[in-house]
C-alpha cells in the first residue's frame, strides 16, 4: 500500500494542489486569455497613432501626453486624431490644439470628425494636415460662451441672503446670487470678446481663411460636413476608412501597424463606465462650444 501510494505521489499531488488552489488558477487562466496577444500583429510596434478625444473637453492631460509621446516616438510615422466632442473649457482646448501643432511640425497628422467636430474640438483639430468629416457629423460653433444662473429668486423663497466682503470692482463679476449689472455684463463680455477674436485669428492663420470673411465661417455657425468642406473648415468628407488612407499616404507607410489600446485600460475604462454617475453644475463657465 505505501508502494502505491509512493508510486502515485505525484498525481495525487497534482490533483490536490488543483483542488486547493483552483479559483488563482482560473483567475490566472482568465487574464492569460484576456490580455494574451490575439496575433503576431499584436506583438509588433505600431508605426501609426490612433488618438481619440471624446466627449466634453474639461481636462488636456491625458490627451495632451498621448500626443507629446507620438511627437517623442521615432517609430510613430503619423497620427490620427479621431474626434466627436461638443467642445469645452477654452484653457485644455488650447492646450490640445498647441500640442496637435507642436506634433504636426514633426510627424504628419488627420483629424477625423466622426460625430461632432465643434467649437472647443474643433480648435484642438486646426492645425493638423487634414480634417475629414464623416457625411452625418457636424462642424463648427467657433463662438465662445459664459452662463450662468440667477439663483435670487429661489434664495429669497427660502430665506437665504448672501455676505460678500471684497475688495476690487469687479471681484463679485460672475457670481450666480443675483442678476448681474450691466457694468459686470461688460467686463465679461471683454473677456468673451477676447476670446473670440484669439479662436477665430487661428482658425483663420491655421485654415488658411480670409479673416475679413469670418461671419461666413465663425460667429458660433453650425455646418454639415458637406457646407464646412465648401467654406474651408474641413479639407473631405469621408469615413473611417478614408481618414485612416490619407495618414497611411501622408505617412509613407508600406505596412500600416495601428496601435491597439490597452486590454487592461479597456476593461477598466469599461467597469468605470457601468458604475459612473455624471454630476452637472450651473455655474460661470467660459466655454468653447
Amino acid at each position: 500500500m505505501e508502494m502505491l501510494k509512493k508510486l502515485f505521489s505525484p498525481i495525487t499531488g497534482t490533483i490536490n494542489y488543483i483542488q486547493n488552489h483552483f479559483k488563482a488558477m482560473l483567475f490566472i487562466l482568465l487574464l492569460i486569455i484576456i490580455f494574451a496577444p490575439a496575433s503576431e500583429e499584436e506583438l509588433s510596434p505600431n508605426n501609426l497613432q490612433k488618438i481619440a478625444l471624446v466627449g466634453a473637453i474639461m481636462d488636456s492631460s491625458e490627451v495632451v501626453e498621448q500626443i507629446n509621446k507620438a511627437a517623442k516616438d521615432d517609430a510613430i510615422k503619423g497620427v490620427l486624431l479621431s474626434v466627436d466632442s461638443p467642445g469645452g473649457a477654452v484653457a485644455p482646448s488650447v492646450e490640445i490644439a498647441y500640442a496637435i501643432k507642436r506634433l504636426h511640425e514633426k510627424k504628419p497628422v488627420v483629424v477625423y470628425a466622426k460625430g461632432t467636430l465643434a467649437s472647443g474640438s474643433y480648435y484642438a483639430s486646426i492645425w493638423a494636415d487634414k480634417i475629414i468629416a464623416n457625411p452625418g457629423s457636424m462642424v463648427g460653433s467657433i463662438g465662445v460662451i459664459m452662463q450662468g444662473a440667477d439663483l435670487s429668486g429661489i434664495m429669497n423663497k427660502i430665506g437665504i441672503k448672501s455676505q460678500v466682503v471684497k475688495a476690487g470692482k469687479y471681484k463679485q463679476v460672475g457670481t450666480p446670487d443675483r442678476e448681474w449689472t450691466p457694468y459686470e455684463k461688460n467686463e465679461l463680455n471683454k473677456v468673451i470678446q477676447g476670446t473670440y477674436n484669439m479662436f477665430v485669428c487661428d482658425v483663420a492663420n491655421a485654415r488658411k481663411l480670409d479673416i475679413k470673411k469670418k461671419d461666413n465661417f465663425a460667429n458660433a455657425h453650425i455646418f454639415t460636413a458637406a457646407q464646412a468642406k465648401d467654406i474651408g473648415l474641413v479639407d473631405r468628407v469621408g469615413v473611417a476608412y478614408d481618414a485612416k488612407e490619407e495618414l497611411i499616404k501622408l505617412s509613407g507607410v508600406s505596412h500600416p501597424v495601428w496601435n491597439k489600446e490597452d486590454k487592461f485600460d479597456k476593461f477598466i475604462k469599461k467597469l468605470a463606465a457601468t458604475t459612473a454617475i455624471t454630476l452637472h453644475t450651473y455655474f460661470p463657465n467660459l466655454s468653447l462650444r
